[in-house]
C-alpha cells in the first residue's frame, strides 16, 4: 500500500493565509473534493500530513520505510499520476522552476530540505496547482468536472427525485441517495451539477453548473446560484451567490450578494451582508497578503471577499472589492469595512476596531461547533491559541 505524505510548502502556505492558519493546505477544498481526497481518489493508500508542529496533532504524520512526499498544493491528473508511481526511492520529481512535486524516500524529508541528495527526474507539463489563495474559486468550475469523473465510480447517483423540479440536461446532473430536492430550476447546460448525499435543494432555487454542495448542506429557499460555485459539508446557503466557495459548517442562511469569494469553515454572514467583486474603474484588484503584509496586486478583474475560519458578519455589513478578513473576526457596523480585518478582531469601521479576547472567541468557537453536532476538542482549542498568537502582529 502506498505511504503518501502531504507535504506543507512553507512559501506557498504563507501566501495561502488565511486559510491555513487552521488546516494544512492539502485540506483546501476545490471543487467537490479537498485536495487531499482528490489524492486519496487519485493514489489509494494511505494518507498523512506533514505541516506546522501546532498542526501536527490533528493532522498526524505516518512515516513508514517507502513514503511518496507529494506537494499538498497541487491537483493530481493522470499524467502527473504516471510520474509519480514511476519515482524509485531516492528520486524528486521536479516541475521546471525548481519546486519539488513529488518525492520517494525510505526515510523522513521536509521541503526546507530541498531535493539535494535525490536524483531529480524533470517534470515538463502544464498542472493544476493553488500558489494564491484565489486560485481556489477560480479553478472551482474545472476541478467540480474533474472531481466528478474520480468520484463517479464509487458513488451512487439517482435521477431526480421531485416531479416539480426543472432541469437542463439531465445527464450532466449527479445526484446523491439522501438528497431532496423541490420545486427548483437545474441547468446543466453551463456545467455539471453536483448534489451530495442528504443535501436539500429547496422551493424556488435557481442552479446554473458548474455546481457541487456537499453532503448534509441546505441551499435556502428562492437561492440564485451562477455558475462557478462550490458548497462544502454541512452548510446553509441563499441569497445570490456567484463563482465563490464555501468550505465546511458555515452559514449564509439570507438573500445578499456573494461573489468571487471564499468563505472559510465555520463562519456565518448575517442577514443581507453584500460584497463587491468589481471595481468601478474595471482595474484589477488588489488583495492583502499576509506573506508580504501589503497589498499584491492579483491581476485579476473580479475578486470578492475571502473569509477565514470562525469569522462572522452582523446583518446588512458591506465588504468592499477584494477584501481578507482573518480567523476568528466578527465584523459589523455601517459603510463598507475595511480591505483587511485582521484575525481575532471585533467590530467595524465606523466603529473601530478592538482585539477579540481570546477567552471570549473560543467560547463562541465551542458553541459554533455544537451548533453543528460537532464536538470543539482540546486540539482545536491550541490551534486557535496559536493562531491568536501568530496574528498580534497585525492587531
Amino acid at each position: 500500500m502506498l505511504n503518501l505524505i502531504l507535504f506543507d510548502e512553507p512559501k506557498l502556505k504563507s501566501q495561502l493565509l488565511p486559510f491555513t492558519y487552521t488546516v494544512p493546505v492539502a485540506e483546501l477544498r476545490c471543487g467537490i473534493l479537498s485536495i487531499a481526497e482528490k489524492w486519496q481518489y487519485s493514489l489509494p493508500g494511505n494518507v498523512s500530513y506533514q505541516t506546522e508542529d501546532y498542526l501536527q496533532e490533528k493532522y498526524p504524520q505516518s512515516l513508514s520505510d517507502d513514503n511518496l512526499f507529494i506537494n499538498g498544493s497541487v491537483f493530481p491528473d493522470d499524467s502527473l499520476i504516471s510520474a509519480i508511481r514511476s519515482l524509485q526511492l531516492n528520486e524528486a520529481l521536479l516541475a521546471g522552476d525548481g519546486q519539488v512535486l513529488a518525492l520517494r524516500s525510505a526515510k523522513s524529508w521536509t521541503p526546507e530540505e530541498g531535493p539535494e541528495g535525490y536524483k531529480e527526474v524533470a517534470y515538463a507539463k502544464e498542472f493544476r496547482q493553488i500558489t494564491q489563495f484565489w486560485h481556489i474559486n477560480r479553478l472551482t468550475g474545472p476541478e467540480i468536472s474533474a472531481d466528478l469523473e474520480r468520484i463517479k465510480p464509487h458513488r451512487k447517483f439517482i435521477s431526480v427525485p421531485d416531479p416539480h423540479t426543472i432541469c437542463y440536461d439531465p445527464g450532466n446532473i449527479f445526484i446523491e441517495e439522501g438528497a431532496k430536492i423541490k420545486a427548483a430550476i437545474l441547468n446543466a447546460e453551463t456545467g455539471p451539477i453536483y448534489i451530495g448525499k442528504n443535501a436539500q435543494i429547496q422551493e424556488g432555487s435557481t442552479i446554473q453548473g458548474p455546481f457541487a454542495i456537499g453532503e448534509g448542506s441546505i441551499l435556502a429557499q428562492g437561492s440564485k446560484i451562477r455558475p462557478n460555485c462550490s458548497i462544502g459539508h454541512y452548510c446553509k446557503v441563499g441569497g445570490e451567490v456567484n463563482q465563490s466557495v464555501f468550505f465546511s459548517y458555515s452559514n449564509k442562511g439570507h438573500d445578499g450578494y456573494l461573489g468571487s469569494s471564499i468563505i472559510g469553515n465555520w463562519c456565518n454572514l448575517g442577514a443581507n451582508t453584500n460584497n463587491s467583486n468589481l471595481k468601478n474603474d474595471y482595474k484589477s484588484v488588489k488583495l492583502f497578503s499576509h506573506a508580504t503584509a501589503a497589498l499584491e496586486d492579483t491581476g485579476l478583474p473580479q475578486c470578492g471577499l475571502y473569509m477565514g475560519d470562525y469569522s462572522k458578519s452582523g446583518i446588512n455589513t458591506m465588504f468592499n472589492t477584494g477584501t481578507v478578513v482573518g480567523v476568528h473576526v466578527n465584523v459589523f457596523g455601517a459603510g463598507f469595512q475595511e480591505k483587511f480585518v485582521p484575525s481575532f478582531t471585533w467590530g467595524g469601521k465606523a466603529e473601530g476596531y478592538a482585539t477579540y479576547r481570546l477567552d471570549k472567541a473560543l467560547a463562541v468557537a465551542e458553541l459554533t461547533a455544537k451548533s453543528k453536532n460537532h464536538i470543539f476538542t482540546e486540539t482545536d482549542r491550541r490551534i486557535l491559541e496559536e493562531v491568536f498568537r501568530r496574528t498580534e502582529v497585525y492587531r
